[in-house]
């Protein structure tokens, strides 16, 4: 065998080992963590339904706080209506009121309101 075939011997060998350790490596390391890729996909499905569950919640309760905000206004403008309304029917309750005061102390309400306080007190 000449120098030329035999150094074309050893380069073959060569590099069949460094293919075999090669693929064997390959081999080795999807054995090792083709379990932990596994577990890893399980949990990213379990996560993503996680997530996906919690983002249609975050939607419906959006919409729910807005429904409470749509009733509190409506709330509001109906005790504000009916406050309108109370006090409007209240005013001539309030002028009677008023008018027997003044007829009954002489006209001036501060003096009216302190006469009736006096009187309440006992003083």
């Amino acid at each position: 065998m000449t120098p030329g075939q035999r150094l074309a011997c050893c380069g073959l060998a060569a590099v069949l080992l460094l293919v075999l350790g090669a693929g064997g490596g390959a081999w080795l390391a999807a054995c090792h963590y083709r379990p932990l890729l596994d577990a890893a996909n399980t949990n990213l499905v379990s996560a993503q339904l996680a997530r996906n569950s919690l983002e249609a919640l975050a939607v419906e309760q959006g919409r729910k706080l807005g429904e409470l905000v749509q009733a509190g206004g409506l709330r509001e403008r109906t005790a504000a209506q009916a406050l309108a309304k109370a006090t409007q029917e209240a005013q001539p309750d309030y002028a009677a009121a008023n008018q027997l005061l003044r007829g009954r102390i002489g006209g001036d309400p501060a003096q009216a309101a302190a006469a009736i306080i006096d009187q309440e007190l006992g003083l």
